[in-house]
Order: structure tokens, then sequence, then C-alpha cells
């Protein structure tokens, strides 16, 4: 009956009530970081979701769409949501900049594809910096919350056996319960890690295809963007392109009248 009653009163909450402030402090870390880490993770989750959805949706219009024109005209009214339409914006934005610059600062002193692949390699760096936030801190917990909850663990059970020390009771029943209860802080360390690593590593997996996409992506939008441009400039200067055009014929129609 007196086991029975020991083993009712020991436990998470019996572990609760006899800690002192730095094994309190360990559980109030380890909280913490779970909070924390099931935020970034719920968060960053959802947002993943709706924005391979609105990939998918932008990338279907962008080729099927008839024209750039066109293209540019729904990442005006559309928005940018995900890192392709992110990469189209900066793309017309670094066109429109091009075409407004005067030749006072240095940056206007490379010509329009310099200008288009420095602008495109900007948004991939942001895309990449923006989709490793929060992965820093999922990787610390990953890495630290055992060590953490290893050290509550040493923590309680050097406490547990001073404690016994000053009762004198060495006997297995009156160790094997305060031992048990400090063994909680390593469960909970690794009760936090492990949700923290699994995310980090699907993320990190995410990441890597979707920047492979995103950079094959900016190589078509850079040839496209720069296609434009140059048949832009060479219909701003028809006249000297008919010129050559009817030079070009001038001997094909010479040799059919001499045939």
């Amino acid at each position: 009956m007196e086991t029975q009653v020991t083993s009712q009163t020991l436990g998470f909450a019996h572990f609760i009530t006899q800690a002192d402030g730095v094994a309190k402090a360990v559980l109030a870390i380890l909280i913490f970081m779970s909070i924390v880490s099931w935020t970034i993770i719920v968060m960053k989750s959802l947002r993943r979701f709706m924005e391979r959805r609105h990939s998918a949706r932008f990338l279907r219009f962008f080729w099927e769409a008839p024209s750039l024109a066109a293209i540019q005209t729904q990442v005006k009214t559309a928005g940018v949501h995900e890192p392709f339409s992110h990469m189209t914006h900066h793309g017309f934005r670094a066109i429109e900049q091009f075409a407004r610059k005067d030749g006072s600062r240095m940056v206007d002193s490379s010509n329009a594809d310099e200008f288009l692949t420095r602008s495109l390699r900007q948004a991939y760096e942001q895309e990449t910096a923006r989709r490793e936030n929060g992965l820093t801190f999922l990787a610390s917990v990953g890495s630290a919350a055992p060590f953490i909850g290893l050290f509550g663990t040493v923590w309680g059970i050097y406490h547990a056996l001073l404690a016994i020390g000053i009762s004198g009771q060495g006997t297995l029943d009156k160790v094997a319960g305060p031992v048990g209860e400090a063994l909680i802080m390593t469960a909970l360390g690794l009760a936090v890690a492990v949700p923290a690593v699994l995310a980090y590593n699907a993320f990190t997996r995410q990441n890597r295809v979707v920047l492979a996409q995103l950079d094959g992506f900016a190589h078509d939008v850079f040839g496209f963007m720069s296609t434009g441009n140059r048949m832009a400039a060479t219909h701003a200067h028809r006249g000297e392109i008919k010129l050559v055009t009817d030079k070009t014929k001038a001997p094909v129609a010479a040799a059919q009248a001499g045939g």
C-alpha cells in the first residue's frame, strides 16, 4: 500500500514542486524553444503550401502568356506572392530603371543585359535569404535542446542524491523515484529537438528544390526580356532596318532578273 501511494505521488508534477530555480529555468528554456519551434514550423508550412499553389498558377500563366506585356500587366495587377513572380517583377523593374537612366550614376554605365542580370541576381539572393529565415533557430534548437535537457537531468540527479544522503536512506525505492523524475528533463530535451531537426531537414530540402527551379527560371526570364529589349530597340530604328533589309533583298532581285 505504501509503495502504491509513493508511486502516485512521484511524477512530473512532483518533480516541478521539488525543483529549484535552475531546474525551473531549464524547463522554461525548453518550453520557450518548443513554442518558437512549432510556431516556425506551422507558419512556414502554411506559407509554403500557399506559395506552391501561387507558383503553379503563375508559371502556368507565364508559359501560356501571349507576350511580355501581358505578363507585366498580370504581375502589377495580381501582385507578388511567390518567388517566380518576384523574380519576374525584378526583371520588369530593371527594364524600367534602365530606360530612365541618365548616365549620372556609376551603375548606369552598364548595358541592358548587365543591368538585367544584376537585378535578377539580387532577386535570387533576396529569395534565398528569405527562405532561410528561421532555419538557424531550428538548427540551434535541434542541436542544443538535448544538451539542455541533459544538464537539467544531471542537476536533478545531483540534488536527489544530496537529499538521499542527508536523509540516510539509500534503498532502491528511495533512489529510483528522484532519479526517474530527473530523467524527465532529458526526455523533454529530446521531445523539443526531434521535431526541430526533422523540420529543418524538410525545409532545407524544399529550399534546394525551389532555388534550383528559380535559378533555371531566371535564365528563361533573362532570355525573354533581353530578346524583348533587342526587339524593342530594333523597332525603334525601323528605318535603318528597312534599309538593311532592302540591301539584302537587292542581290536576290537582281539574280532573279538575270535568271
